[in-house]
């Protein structure tokens, strides 16, 4: 018998670390979720929260496409998933598309970093999501091309992922054993010299 969704949360939490904010070690990413609506209440005050991640000149390149279960909104970005992301996401009762503005507005000068700043926010939307007790699962599986002409997005923005937000579920009413197997394993990350370096390929030494 599968695990149950509490049960899963409590495998998924990252060990703890000392001085290492426990938002950051809970948050993880299902692919169940519950039927349960998200408040207006509550997407506001995450959307405040990503007023405030940082970006390159303050520009904040970053729109949110945002779509409430049964509206055209969140058909249309449903519409642009992938099969496999279909299957599992139209369960969730928020689904969202990030995109960013790719020149700045105070210069028209290209901004190469505004992936990069769409990327913060996400992340910033993803830790307090968390911190409500809601989850976020950010794909890149969607089709671009489908998705700007579904909302006519101009040629000067950039797409990151989409995101379905909503209440973790149970695990059991994955539609697929391959996401069931994925839900209830343990979470891994890589060791801290795979990625900081005092030289290329050469692990900082950390305390």
């Amino acid at each position: 018998m599968p695990a149950s969704a509490a049960e899963v949360h409590e495998m998924k939490k990252a060990p703890a670390v000392d001085g290492v904010l426990p938002t950051i070690l809970h948050r993880w990413s299902p692919r169940a979720f519950t039927g349960r609506a998200v408040s207006a209440k509550d997407l506001k005050t995450i959307f405040e929260a990503v007023r405030w991640a940082p970006s390159s000149f303050n520009e904040q390149p970053w729109r949110f496409l945002v779509g409430t279960h049964g509206s055209e909104t969140y058909r249309k970005i449903h519409d642009a998933l992938m099969p496999f992301n279909q299957m599992w996401a139209g369960k969730a009762p928020v689904l969202m598309l990030g995109v960013a503005k790719t020149k700045f507005s105070h210069n028209g000068d290209p901004n190469r970093v505004a992936l990069f700043d769409l990327g913060a926010a996400s992340t910033v939307l993803a830790l307090q999501a968390s911190a409500m007790g809601l989850a976020a699962h950010q794909m890149a599986g969607f089709d671009e091309d489908a998705a700007r002409k579904a909302f006519a997005v101009p040629d000067e923005y950039i797409f990151g992922s989409a995101i379905a937000l909503g209440y973790q579920g149970d695990p059991a009413n994955l539609p697929h054993e391959q996401m069931l197997k994925q839900e209830v394993a343990p979470r891994t990350r890589k060791h801290l010299g795979e990625f900081v370096w005092k030289g290329w390929e050469k692990a900082a030494e950390l305390a």
